[in-house]
């Protein structure tokens, strides 16, 4: 038999040898040889993989250390875009919180549609126990939907507070998150959880709260002999600084119209005929300094 031509796979992979005793003829080679021999480069090949793999993890060692050590400050702050993704963060903080939220609300009353959102969202913590602290802007008590929200709110859990002026909006959840806006339009905002940024602004919040004025207490009456209240000196005072009407309504959570008759009656009470002039008579007035 030939074969070279009918079975060459046999001498390729050395399964026959030639006689020693006659060359016209080829024997089997012994099956544990033949083992041997196919196994042998195999092994060899496993043994030089073996080899890369502990070459190539003494090389990535280096750097998984470093990212191990940095993993705590990697997410330490997170920009959230859209309102879509920012509510899903505040859910999933909310979802999570155990004890407390702080909250600053600028800017006067909150849209219905936010309020409906954030009672949804805020009810259940309540009902296992979780404590409500808020503050917003003494133009807040003139709203009807949040004075409606805090209604909802279990009186026990929840705490409101107004100031005159606020900084931007905040949340914070426990010592753990806090949240804050990145964009005057608030459709991007900083999941912050640093534990550092987060214990800073809660200690922000507390130095407000303290100078707030209860949501069930009267605001104080602090008019000037001249007839000036503590609205129209807050007014007087970013008059002063070169603010236009727009930025002082948005400051001090009114709407434009009613910052400009505000404007208009301290105008009345200094005796200015324009608006130039007012600004000098602020100065002169010493109004600002009877605030203190």
């Amino acid at each position: 038999m030939d074969v070279d031509t009918t079975a060459p796979c046999l001498l390729e992979f050395a399964l026959l040898h030639p006689d020693p005793d006659d060359a016209n003829w080829l024997r089997p080679v012994a099956p544990s040889v033949a083992l041997a021999q196919r196994l042998q480069p195999l092994e060899r090949e496993i043994q030089e993989r073996r080899i890369q793999t502990i070459e190539l993890t003494d090389s990535f060692d280096p750097f998984i250390a470093i990212s191990t050590q940095s993993q705590g400050s990697i997410h330490a702050i997170t920009v959230l875009e859209g309102f879509d993704r920012i509510n899903a963060a505040l859910n999933s903080a909310t979802a999570e919180c155990q004890t407390e939220v702080l909250t600053i609300q600028p800017g006067g009353g909150r849209p219905v549609d936010a309020l409906t959102q954030a009672l949804k969202r805020d009810r259940p913590l309540t009902d296992r126990g979780v404590i409500f602290r808020t503050l917003y802007q003494h133009t807040a008590r003139h709203s009807q939907g949040t004075l409606a929200y805090v209604e909802h709110m279990p009186r026990d859990h929840v705490q409101v507070r107004t100031l005159e002026e606020l900084v931007e909006r905040l949340i914070i959840f426990d010592e753990d998150v806090a949240f804050i806006p990145a964009s005057d339009d608030r459709s991007v905002a900083l999941e912050l959880r640093h534990p550092g940024l987060v214990v800073y602004l809660r200690k922000v919040f507390e130095h407000l709260w303290q100078r707030a004025v209860p949501l069930t207490e009267e605001l104080p009456h602090d008019v000037t002999s001249e007839g000036i209240t503590g609205v129209q000196r807050s007014i007087a005072k970013l008059l002063i600084e070169g603010h236009v009407d727009e930025a002082i309504a948005r400051r001090l959570g009114m709407n434009v119209r009613t910052c400009r008759a505000h404007i208009a009656k301290l105008a009345a009470a200094l005796g200015s005929g324009s608006r130039a002039q007012l600004g000098y008579l602020i100065a002169q007035s010493g109004i600002l300094e009877q605030g203190h």
